[in-house]
Protein backbone atom coordinates (compact mmCIF):
# COMPACT_ATOMS: atom_id res chain seq x y z
CA UNK A 1 0.00 0.00 0.00
CA UNK A 2 1.13 4.11 -0.84
CA UNK A 3 2.80 5.19 2.18
CA UNK A 4 2.18 8.12 4.35
CA UNK A 5 1.92 9.75 7.52
CA UNK A 6 -1.32 11.21 6.70
CA UNK A 7 -4.44 9.46 7.51
CA UNK A 8 -6.13 8.16 3.95
CA UNK A 9 -9.22 9.59 2.58
CA UNK A 10 -10.62 6.59 1.63
CA UNK A 11 -10.15 3.78 2.68
CA UNK A 12 -11.34 0.19 1.93
CA UNK A 13 -10.97 -3.18 3.59
CA UNK A 14 -12.16 -6.92 2.47
CA UNK A 15 -14.61 -5.60 0.23
CA UNK A 16 -17.13 -7.87 -1.41
CA UNK A 17 -19.65 -6.32 -3.71
CA UNK A 18 -22.07 -7.84 -6.45
CA UNK A 19 -25.90 -7.96 -7.91
CA UNK A 20 -27.63 -10.97 -6.45
CA UNK A 21 -25.40 -13.91 -6.12
CA UNK A 22 -22.87 -12.71 -8.69
CA UNK A 23 -19.98 -11.03 -7.19
CA UNK A 24 -18.10 -8.07 -9.33
CA UNK A 25 -15.21 -7.32 -6.39
CA UNK A 26 -13.76 -9.85 -4.31
CA UNK A 27 -12.00 -9.32 -1.41
CA UNK A 28 -10.60 -5.79 -2.32
CA UNK A 29 -8.10 -3.52 -0.22
CA UNK A 30 -7.27 0.02 -1.08
CA UNK A 31 -5.72 2.74 0.63
CA UNK A 32 -6.49 6.17 -1.10
CA UNK A 33 -3.58 8.71 0.65
CA UNK A 34 -4.82 12.83 0.72
CA UNK A 35 -3.15 14.69 -2.49
CA UNK A 36 -2.23 11.72 -4.86
CA UNK A 37 -3.70 11.12 -7.90
CA UNK A 38 -4.81 7.55 -7.50
CA UNK A 39 -5.14 5.58 -10.43
CA UNK A 40 -7.78 2.85 -11.02
CA UNK A 41 -7.37 0.42 -14.47
CA UNK A 42 -8.07 -3.10 -15.48
CA UNK A 43 -9.90 -4.83 -18.23
CA UNK A 44 -13.42 -3.67 -19.31
CA UNK A 45 -16.42 -4.69 -16.81
CA UNK A 46 -13.82 -5.15 -14.09
CA UNK A 47 -16.03 -3.52 -11.18
CA UNK A 48 -14.04 -0.09 -11.64
CA UNK A 49 -17.24 2.23 -12.27
CA UNK A 50 -18.74 0.34 -9.19
CA UNK A 51 -16.13 0.92 -6.90
CA UNK A 52 -16.92 4.82 -7.80
CA UNK A 53 -20.26 4.01 -6.85
CA UNK A 54 -19.14 2.44 -3.53
CA UNK A 55 -16.77 5.24 -2.38
CA UNK A 56 -19.64 7.72 -3.60
CA UNK A 57 -22.38 5.89 -1.30
CA UNK A 58 -24.97 4.79 -4.01
CA UNK A 59 -24.66 1.56 -3.46
CA UNK A 60 -23.31 -0.58 -0.15
CA UNK A 61 -20.80 -3.62 0.03
CA UNK A 62 -21.83 -7.52 1.03
CA UNK A 63 -19.28 -7.54 3.01
CA UNK A 64 -16.34 -5.63 4.60
CA UNK A 65 -15.54 -1.40 4.59
CA UNK A 66 -15.61 1.79 2.94
CA UNK A 67 -14.46 4.69 4.74
CA UNK A 68 -14.32 8.09 3.56
CA UNK A 69 -12.65 10.95 5.71
CA UNK A 70 -12.92 8.09 8.49
CA UNK A 71 -16.72 7.40 8.49
CA UNK A 72 -17.64 3.82 7.45
CA UNK A 73 -20.45 4.52 4.34
CA UNK A 74 -22.27 1.65 6.04
CA UNK A 75 -22.75 2.92 8.89
CA UNK A 76 -24.16 6.80 7.47
CA UNK A 77 -27.86 7.66 7.53
CA UNK A 78 -28.71 9.17 4.42
CA UNK A 79 -28.12 12.82 5.62
CA UNK A 80 -24.57 11.74 6.46
CA UNK A 81 -24.06 10.71 2.79
CA UNK A 82 -25.30 14.01 1.60
CA UNK A 83 -22.93 15.47 3.39
CA UNK A 84 -19.91 13.02 2.47
CA UNK A 85 -20.85 13.57 -0.86
CA UNK A 86 -20.61 17.59 -0.59
CA UNK A 87 -17.43 16.74 0.05
CA UNK A 88 -16.68 15.01 -3.48
CA UNK A 89 -16.69 15.48 -6.99
CA UNK A 90 -17.51 13.69 -10.02
CA UNK A 91 -16.69 13.58 -13.66
CA UNK A 92 -18.57 10.94 -15.38
CA UNK A 93 -17.90 9.81 -18.26
CA UNK A 94 -18.08 11.62 -21.95
CA UNK A 95 -19.01 14.49 -18.84
CA UNK A 96 -22.79 14.45 -19.04
CA UNK A 97 -23.50 18.46 -18.61
CA UNK A 98 -27.02 19.43 -18.88
CA UNK A 99 -28.30 19.78 -22.79
CA UNK A 100 -30.35 22.51 -22.03
CA UNK A 101 -28.27 24.85 -19.74
CA UNK A 102 -25.33 26.69 -20.81
CA UNK A 103 -21.37 26.31 -19.31
CA UNK A 104 -22.07 28.79 -16.93
CA UNK A 105 -25.24 27.37 -15.44
CA UNK A 106 -23.65 23.83 -15.69
CA UNK A 107 -20.77 25.08 -13.51
CA UNK A 108 -23.46 27.20 -11.12
CA UNK A 109 -25.73 23.85 -10.72
CA UNK A 110 -23.92 22.52 -7.55
CA UNK A 111 -23.78 25.49 -6.14
CA UNK A 112 -26.96 26.71 -6.51
CA UNK A 113 -28.10 23.45 -5.35
CA UNK A 114 -26.09 22.58 -2.68
CA UNK A 115 -25.28 26.39 -0.69
CA UNK A 116 -26.57 29.52 0.34
CA UNK A 117 -24.50 31.70 -1.81
CA UNK A 118 -25.65 35.00 -3.46
CA UNK A 119 -25.76 34.89 -7.27
CA UNK A 120 -23.20 37.66 -7.35
CA UNK A 121 -20.73 35.05 -5.58
CA UNK A 122 -21.52 32.38 -7.16
CA UNK A 123 -20.89 34.55 -10.21
CA UNK A 124 -17.44 34.84 -9.43
CA UNK A 125 -16.72 31.01 -8.44
CA UNK A 126 -18.04 29.89 -11.53
CA UNK A 127 -16.03 32.06 -13.53
CA UNK A 128 -12.61 31.52 -11.51
CA UNK A 129 -13.51 27.58 -12.55
CA UNK A 130 -13.84 28.04 -15.90
CA UNK A 131 -10.86 30.07 -15.78
CA UNK A 132 -9.00 27.38 -14.13
CA UNK A 133 -9.82 25.14 -16.70
CA UNK A 134 -9.36 27.78 -20.34
CA UNK A 135 -13.29 28.01 -20.43
CA UNK A 136 -14.03 31.30 -18.71
CA UNK A 137 -15.19 32.95 -22.30
CA UNK A 138 -17.16 29.60 -23.19
CA UNK A 139 -19.58 30.45 -20.42
CA UNK A 140 -22.48 31.29 -23.06
CA UNK A 141 -22.12 28.01 -24.70
CA UNK A 142 -24.37 25.07 -25.03
CA UNK A 143 -22.71 21.91 -24.43
CA UNK A 144 -23.84 21.18 -27.81
CA UNK A 145 -21.61 23.89 -29.56
CA UNK A 146 -18.74 22.63 -27.61
CA UNK A 147 -16.38 20.22 -28.75
CA UNK A 148 -15.79 16.29 -26.60
CA UNK A 149 -12.49 18.00 -25.05
CA UNK A 150 -14.60 21.28 -24.37
CA UNK A 151 -17.24 19.54 -22.34
CA UNK A 152 -14.52 17.16 -20.56
CA UNK A 153 -13.17 20.09 -19.04
CA UNK A 154 -16.84 22.27 -18.36
CA UNK A 155 -17.70 18.87 -16.49
CA UNK A 156 -14.37 19.23 -14.76
CA UNK A 157 -15.12 22.70 -13.44
CA UNK A 158 -18.59 21.49 -12.21
CA UNK A 159 -16.66 18.66 -10.40
CA UNK A 160 -14.94 21.36 -8.31
CA UNK A 161 -17.44 23.63 -7.70
CA UNK A 162 -18.21 23.13 -4.35
CA UNK A 163 -14.24 22.47 -3.93
CA UNK A 164 -14.26 19.51 -2.62
CA UNK A 165 -10.95 17.06 -0.97
CA UNK A 166 -12.22 14.09 -2.91
CA UNK A 167 -12.41 13.77 -6.78
CA UNK A 168 -13.16 10.99 -9.02
CA UNK A 169 -12.71 10.94 -12.53
CA UNK A 170 -14.40 7.89 -14.49
CA UNK A 171 -13.22 7.26 -18.06
CA UNK A 172 -11.84 11.37 -18.45
CA UNK A 173 -9.71 10.00 -21.53
CA UNK A 174 -12.41 8.35 -23.29
CA UNK A 175 -13.23 9.17 -27.05
CA UNK A 176 -10.83 12.60 -26.66
CA UNK A 177 -7.78 13.08 -29.90
CA UNK A 178 -4.22 13.60 -28.87
CA UNK A 179 -4.51 17.42 -28.09
CA UNK A 180 -7.43 16.96 -25.87
CA UNK A 181 -6.19 13.90 -24.32
CA UNK A 182 -3.25 15.47 -23.32
CA UNK A 183 -4.89 19.07 -22.16
CA UNK A 184 -7.26 16.92 -19.86
CA UNK A 185 -4.62 15.28 -18.10
CA UNK A 186 -2.46 17.67 -17.45
CA UNK A 187 -5.64 19.26 -16.00
CA UNK A 188 -6.28 16.47 -13.36
CA UNK A 189 -2.57 16.72 -12.48
CA UNK A 190 -1.93 20.46 -12.31
CA UNK A 191 -5.78 21.48 -10.30
CA UNK A 192 -5.16 18.58 -8.23
CA UNK A 193 -2.09 19.48 -6.73
CA UNK A 194 -3.37 23.41 -6.93
CA UNK A 195 -6.32 22.91 -5.11
CA UNK A 196 -5.16 20.45 -2.74
CA UNK A 197 -7.14 17.90 -3.83
CA UNK A 198 -7.30 13.75 -4.37
CA UNK A 199 -8.43 12.34 -6.98
CA UNK A 200 -8.88 8.62 -8.47
CA UNK A 201 -9.05 8.50 -12.46
CA UNK A 202 -10.32 5.27 -13.84
CA UNK A 203 -8.90 4.54 -17.18
CA UNK A 204 -7.93 2.21 -19.84
CA UNK A 205 -5.28 4.81 -21.18
CA UNK A 206 -1.89 3.43 -19.97
CA UNK A 207 0.18 5.85 -21.04
CA UNK A 208 -1.69 9.15 -20.66
CA UNK A 209 -2.72 7.76 -17.20
CA UNK A 210 1.11 6.73 -15.91
CA UNK A 211 2.18 10.04 -16.37
CA UNK A 212 -0.23 11.98 -13.68
CA UNK A 213 -0.62 8.96 -11.49
CA UNK A 214 0.90 8.89 -8.14
CA UNK A 215 -0.26 5.09 -7.77
CA UNK A 216 -2.16 2.81 -9.37
CA UNK A 217 -4.33 -0.46 -8.77
CA UNK A 218 -5.52 -2.53 -11.46
CA UNK A 219 -8.13 -5.06 -10.78
CA UNK A 220 -8.65 -8.35 -12.94
CA UNK A 221 -11.46 -10.89 -12.81
CA UNK A 222 -12.92 -8.61 -9.98
CA UNK A 223 -10.20 -9.21 -7.29
CA UNK A 224 -7.15 -6.63 -6.74
CA UNK A 225 -4.10 -7.95 -8.99
CA UNK A 226 -1.73 -5.33 -8.17
CA UNK A 227 -0.88 -2.21 -7.09
CA UNK A 228 2.44 0.19 -6.89
CA UNK A 229 3.81 2.94 -8.48
CA UNK A 230 3.20 3.52 -12.30
CA UNK A 231 7.34 2.12 -12.89
CA UNK A 232 6.26 -0.68 -10.01
CA UNK A 233 3.49 -1.54 -12.89
CA UNK A 234 5.94 -1.91 -15.69
CA UNK A 235 8.60 -3.43 -14.27
CA UNK A 236 5.85 -6.00 -13.16
CA UNK A 237 6.60 -9.75 -13.97
CA UNK A 238 3.06 -10.38 -13.52
CA UNK A 239 1.93 -12.28 -16.55
CA UNK A 240 -1.91 -10.49 -16.02
CA UNK A 241 -0.24 -6.86 -15.71
CA UNK A 242 2.52 -7.17 -18.18
CA UNK A 243 -0.39 -8.17 -20.87
CA UNK A 244 -2.34 -5.22 -19.51
CA UNK A 245 0.40 -2.74 -19.30
CA UNK A 246 2.02 -3.26 -22.63
CA UNK A 247 -1.67 -4.00 -24.13
CA UNK A 248 -0.93 -7.16 -25.71
CA UNK A 249 -3.80 -9.12 -27.68
CA UNK A 250 -3.02 -12.47 -25.85
CA UNK A 251 -1.78 -13.61 -22.40
CA UNK A 252 -3.88 -14.98 -19.49
CA UNK A 253 -6.51 -12.94 -21.33
CA UNK A 254 -6.96 -14.62 -24.35
CA UNK A 255 -8.07 -13.67 -28.07
CA UNK A 256 -9.45 -16.10 -28.53
CA UNK A 257 -13.09 -16.73 -27.00
CA UNK A 258 -13.44 -20.80 -25.95
CA UNK A 259 -14.37 -22.64 -28.46
CA UNK A 260 -14.75 -26.56 -29.86
CA UNK A 261 -11.67 -27.87 -31.96
CA UNK A 262 -11.06 -25.62 -34.75
CA UNK A 263 -11.66 -28.86 -37.26
CA UNK A 264 -14.98 -29.80 -35.54
CA UNK A 265 -16.27 -26.25 -37.33
CA UNK A 266 -14.22 -26.53 -40.68
CA UNK A 267 -13.48 -30.44 -41.43
CA UNK A 268 -16.17 -32.20 -39.74
CA UNK A 269 -19.38 -30.31 -41.92
CA UNK A 270 -17.51 -31.38 -45.15
CA UNK A 271 -17.10 -34.76 -44.20
CA UNK A 272 -20.99 -35.14 -43.67
CA UNK A 273 -21.59 -33.33 -46.83
CA UNK A 274 -19.74 -35.64 -48.80
CA UNK A 275 -21.69 -38.57 -47.08
CA UNK A 276 -25.09 -37.31 -47.68
CA UNK A 277 -24.18 -37.00 -51.18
Amino acid sequence: MPVSSAPAIVQIDSLDFGYGERLILRQIDMTIQRGQVVAVMGASGGGKTTLLRLIGGQVRPQTGSVRFEGQNLADASQEQIFAMRRRMGMLFQFGALFTDMTVFDNVAFPLREHTDLPESMIRDLVLMKLNAVGLRGARDLFPAELSGGMARRVAMARAIALDPALVMYDEPFAGLDPISLGISARLIRSLNDALGLTSIVVSHDVEITFEIADYVYILGNGRLIAHGTPQQMRDSTDALVHQFVRGEPDGPVHFHYPAAAIDDDFLRPAAVCKERS
